[in-house]
């Protein structure tokens, strides 16, 4: 509902006509632009209108309410998610009306969550062509929430549902650098080093500063002062207060007290 529209419907409620509304504040013909959408009010006179009509100014200004022909058809759905009830989210879904911009990306979601959901609980009963049909058809759900996350899950569940497919759906995976270099922080300062060079062996770029930095923690740890002393130097624009320190000690554990005498001046810099 417009602007227009409460201001009209108030007055009618309080059963005033556009002359009685007006007073000596507004002409008739303003009045009439504002309820027909043409014109809007200055807030001195939407004050004044609320006051005659008995409502705040903020009644007349909330954001217009939408509603939805689907709202019972959600409320369901919503309660069937709530309850793990998946098969349920997607018989109630069946009676939704489209088009509905309003719980469209919404209802995809539940869908999609759905048909994950019931996919991976056929893949563990060995129904895997089922499972393979549902991931399929979520597939072609592409406007909703998370759909970048649910498309990796997607993807590894239908792998193991179908593995032929395994070697395509794996060159459309999302790259996994982001978790392992986390998980690779992560190992180093539990003092696991080893784990650590692990998972940074395992990602694909391996020229960030951040990865040569990490690489040149486990050198440093295992007595590897050269190779650590190269990877810090790659880093070391990018993370100068991190590198610098490191170098001076690489250097001067390699007996390079040249270089470590030049790292230590850097650090008083």
């Amino acid at each position: 509902m417009t602007l227009g529209e409460k201001i009209r419907q108030a007055r009618i409620e309080a059963g005033l006509s556009q002359r009685q509304l007006c007073g000596d504040t507004i002409t008739r013909n303003m009045l009439s632009q504002i309820e027909n959408g043409s014109a809007r009010p200055s807030m001195d006179t939407l004050m004044v209108l609320a006051a005659r009509l008995g409502k705040t100014v903020s009644y007349f200004l909330e954001e217009d309410a939408l509603t939805s022909p689907n709202q019972r058809v959600m409320t369901r759905a919503r309660e069937a998610f709530d309850e793990r009830d998946w098969a349920g989210i997607l018989t109630g879904l069946e009676d939704y009306r489209e088009p509905d911009p309003l719980f469209e990306r919404e209802r995809q979601l539940l869908k999609l969550l759905a048909a994950l959901e019931l996919a991976e609980e056929a893949i563990g009963q060995g129904k895997t062509e089922y499972a393979r049909i549902l991931l399929e058809e979520a597939g072609e759900i592409k406007d909703c929430y998370c759909a970048e996350d649910l498309e990796r899950r997607r993807r590894l569940l239908l792998a193991e549902a179908a593995p032929d497919m395994a070697g395509k759906l794996c060159r459309g995976l999302p790259g996994l650098d982001g978790e392992l270099l986390l998980r690779a922080r992560t190992a180093l300062e539990e003092g696991r080093f080893d784990r650590c060079g692990e998972l940074l062996e395992a990602m694909e770029d391996k020229n960030t500063p951040l990865w040569q930095f990490l690489r040149g923690e486990v050198y440093l740890v295992k007595g590897q002062f050269t190779r650590a002393a190269v990877c810090y130097l790659k880093a070391e624009r990018a993370l100068p207060e991190r590198c610098i320190p490191k170098l001076e000690r690489c250097y001067r554990e390699l007996g390079n007290y040249e270089k470590a005498y030049e790292y230590a001046c850097k650090q008083k810099r």
